[in-house]
């Protein structure tokens, strides 16, 4: 089960919303580079990028902040990013720089073409994110639902060699309401690719209920507001995940 701090930013900052409402927004720091330092020190084996501005703008708008977190990582842990992702040259100048995942959104849903296209050029480094408001895909930052079911949805990606999917309930993200476990191992059992849990985590009691449901496809789940504002000590929940699995090797 990975924890997977998320960096979201915003006109170089690094920030949190509501919901995914711009005119909501938390600043949390001023430098990315150094918020990224922060998490690679605490422990993190893998780190969440958005660019927000991006996803709505439809094309890559932080490139500073973000190749200030890549020069910080220095490819010790993997680094993954979406946001504005809606051509073949973005994707091959994010790996050049050092990113290890690129996710596609309102691409992915829109022109799935290109999902395909993108998947058979760059193999293995493909993640969708799937946004979703009561069951229905959302694009273009959140700002529209469409009529797609998430899990019809997910089930047309499933032979294009997609690595995971980032599911996000939208109305859960940022509100520290719990996550949406139901609907998230739904998708999972529904679908053969890997499933990644956002949107909702409060504290301890979202880790446990998520390492309950690993063997069901849910592989890893996205850290915002609640490792930000403190609700979640990220370190109790690393020694929890560790602790839990430790234990079912044991008694395998």
């Amino acid at each position: 089960m990975l924890l997977i701090p998320a960096i979201d930013l915003k006109d170089g900052q690094c920030v949190r919303l509501r919901q995914g409402d711009l005119n909501d927004t938390t600043i949390f720091s001023d430098n990315p580079g150094t918020m990224a330092e922060t998490w690679l020190k605490r422990g993190a084996e893998r780190l969440h990028l958005v660019d927000l501005n991006g996803a709505f703008a439809g094309r890559p708008k932080n490139q500073d902040a973000i190749e200030a977190i890549l020069n910080v990582i220095d490819r010790e842990i993997p680094v993954q990013i979406g946001g504005g992702i809606r051509d073949m040259e973005t994707i091959e100048r994010y790996l050049d720089l050092g990113m290890d995942y690129v996710i596609i959104g309102t691409a992915a849903v829109k022109d799935p073409g290109f999902l395909q296209d993108a998947c058979s050029a760059f193999s293995g480094h493909i993640i969708v994110g799937l946004d979703a408001k009561d069951g229905k895909v959302a694009t273009d930052g959140w700002a529209k639902v469409t009529k797609n079911d998430v899990i019809e949805m997910a089930k047309r990606f499933e032979d294009l060699g997609v690595e995971s999917i980032i599911y996000t309930d939208i109305g859960r993200d940022g509100m520290l309401s719990g996550v949406n476990i139901e609907a998230t191992v739904r998708l999972a059992q529904a679908t053969r690719i890997p499933v990644i849990a956002s949107g909702g985590v409060t504290d301890l009691r979202d880790i446990e209920a998520l390492c309950k449901v690993a063997d069901e496809g849910v592989e890893g789940v996205i850290l915002g507001r609640s490792i930000y504002e403190g609700t979640l000590n990220f370190e109790e929940a690393l020694d929890y995940v560790d602790d839990y699995f430790d234990g079912i090797e044991e008694q395998a």
